[in-house]
């Protein structure tokens, strides 16, 4: 079992609302990276599992080789490059994003309704997404922010804004699937053949760019310190 006590208190949506008395959430730590459509099938697999009662929820670090995936708002405008990468569509919300070496992909499986005291809320969930982002950022001295109508997490830098962290995804009988994604050191070249998000004013970073030299090892251990803590969840390691 990690180490990583849930804390009530720093709950982002108000005291109280993940319950600190659900069971474990498994831990998965890819050590390769997996191909697109595999990730989207154990998904898949793994939310029926879920619901059936036989899998505990899931959060899965893991990389992918470089792709394209289109949410559900994505528009065929915002891809540029379409040779550069595969592309795939996908059930998440969101536009277009970049998925590559160097970048970490949370996918969390959980059942909304089993976790959340009283009834369960999607905006709260989402906002508690971007708050494990915003605390694992301020790990690394990074200041991330939301920003009203632009999904994802942002940081001023000097007169721009550059998103560092995207998040989509999907709930299916209250079980979510799909995450976040936090740019560590990934190819930043990569990004030019989208528009990320669809939001073409402004940039994209990752941390080496913002010349943080963090390992992915000290971004998993950021990440699963701090989802333990925003929704108040204990973690324990299953097997990758």
């Amino acid at each position: 079992m990690l180490n990583h006590a849930p804390n009530a208190e720093n709950n982002a949506c108000g005291a109280g609302k993940w319950r600190l008395d659900a069971p474990a959430v498994a831990l998965r730590l890819s050590p390769r990276p997996v191909a697109y459509p595999e990730a989207v099938a154990a998904q898949e697999a793994r939310v029926a599992a879920i619901h059936a009662g036989t899998a505990p929820d899931l959060l899965w670090l893991l990389e992918h080789p470089p792709v394209y995936t289109a949410g559900t708002s994505a528009q065929d405008g915002d891809l540029l490059s379409k040779d550069q990468f595969p592309v795939f569509r996908t059930g998440r919300g969101g536009q277009y994003t970049y998925h590559g070496p160097g970048q970490r992909v949370g996918y969390v499986m959980m059942d909304l309704k089993r976790r959340a005291h009283g009834a369960p809320d999607i905006r709260c969930f989402v906002h508690d997404l971007e708050e494990w982002l915003i605390r694992t950022l301020a790990e690394f001295g990074v200041h991330g922010e939301r920003r009203e109508g632009r999904i994802g997490i942002w940081v001023a830098r000097g007169n721009r804004e550059d998103k560092i962290a995207a998040l989509g995804i999907r709930v299916r009988r209250w079980i979510s699937f799909h995450g976040v994604a936090l740019n560590v050191n990934p190819d930043m070249s990569h990004f030019s053949g989208i528009v990320p998000c669809g939001i073409s004013e402004h940039g994209v970073t990752s941390l080496h760019d913002m010349g943080i030299n963090a390992t992915m090892a000290d971004v998993d251990a950021a990440l699963t310190t701090q989802f333990a803590n925003v929704f108040g969840a204990t973690l324990t390691l299953e097997a990758a």
